[in-house]
């Protein structure tokens, strides 16, 4: 947490808020390094890595070849010798790439050795639908759910993006940190000082007592509309942000379901093997008599997403969908 909390909140976009916590961890521990496809005199594709190279040097800050295979492959050896790297790949779409190190290697290595290695290493994964293609346009954090030695951290608010990174580097276990591309550009304020944000703790992103809506990443700012939308015709919705999906905030989740009866779950993923589909069974098999209603998932359409932004809005989940699921189950 922030050393200050009287302190004026600074606001921040979401990019800066990641380039914030990549810096102040560089400077307070030299044993983290950053690398991957053009971060650093470029300052990465979304801006979240400039500056760094001049402040830090090529050192610490480190351009790499085009291989996947090769970014997280290396970053999982330096992890291993004691060093703690952050490694990007320019776009999540290209973790198949690097799936043998990601699934096999980095989230086992430890398991398989029987504890005696900890690999200290954050993947930073940008996901989401953003127009850019098939092998950009993807949320695959669902496809991680059994990869169980790596930590699953999803930020939705600039303030979260900062507070959960710095959390994640400083954490002995791998963690795949999953940015979305369209909430770079958002902004909203950042507490002072040394901000921690702790995995495995979800947030109320607004409080309510009749139907609890979860959400993660772009969803958490579609959610909120519909709940504005929904408290206008006297339903209150509480907006849960897991911020994350290993370890999963039971107990929050718990909380609010035992409050409303009533639950929506949101993500951009496809329905059809999307991690809603796992927080649905969980809340099934552990909070069945305190459900009122089923359990309702809003998610993309299952087809291949396709390029156009234009015909993305017919198979991306917006607030209308959230808005129209709430009211089915009130």
């Amino acid at each position: 947490m922030s050393d200050d909390s009287n302190a004026p909140l600074n606001v921040r976009t979401f990019s800066q808020a990641i380039s914030d916590a990549l810096d102040e961890e560089l400077a307070r521990d030299d044993s983290v390094f950053i690398w991957g496809e053009d971060i650093g005199t470029y300052g990465g594709i979304y801006g979240a890595t400039g500056g760094l190279f001049e402040k830090h040097g090529p050192e610490r800050v480190i351009d790499t070849p085009i291989s996947e295979t090769f970014i997280v492959g290396g970053g999982l050896g330096a992890a291993l010798t004691g060093l703690r790297p952050v490694v990007e790949l320019q776009s999540g779409g290209y973790f198949g790439i690097a799936m043998d190190e990601l699934y096999n290697k980095v989230a086992r290595w430890r398991y398989m050795h029987g504890g005696k290695f900890t690999v200290p290493m954050v993947v930073r994964l940008p996901e989401g639908a953003k127009g850019a293609g098939q092998e950009h346009d993807v949320s695959p954090e669902a496809l991680f759910l059994s990869a169980f030695g790596a930590e699953i951290v999803i930020p939705s608010t600039p303030a979260d993006a900062k507070g959960l990174l710095k959390s994640a580097i400083r954490d002995d276990r791998p963690v795949l940190f999953f940015e979305h591309a369209v909430l770079y550009a958002t902004s909203g304020p950042i507490p002072p000082g040394d901000h921690l944000v702790p995995i495995g703790v979800a947030d109320i992103k607004r409080p309510g007592s009749d139907v609890t809506v979860i959400a993660w990443s772009r969803m958490v700012i579609e959610a909120l509309k519909a709940a504005e939308e929904l408290a206008s015709e006297g339903i209150d919705v509480e907006v849960v942000d897991p911020r994350g999906l290993r370890p999963l905030d039971k107990d929050t989740i718990f909380e609010s379901v035992e409050k409303t009866g009533r639950v929506v779950i949101a993500h951009e993923a496809p329905k059809t093997g999307g991690a809603g589909g796992e927080v649905a069974a969980i809340i099934a098999e552990e909070m069945i008599e305190c459900l009122e209603a089923p359990i309702v998932r809003v998610a993309s359409k299952d087809v291949t997403l396709p390029q156009s932004r234009h015909l993305q809005q017919y198979v991306l989940p917006q607030a209308a969908q959230i808005v129209d699921a709430v009211r089915s189950i009130s």
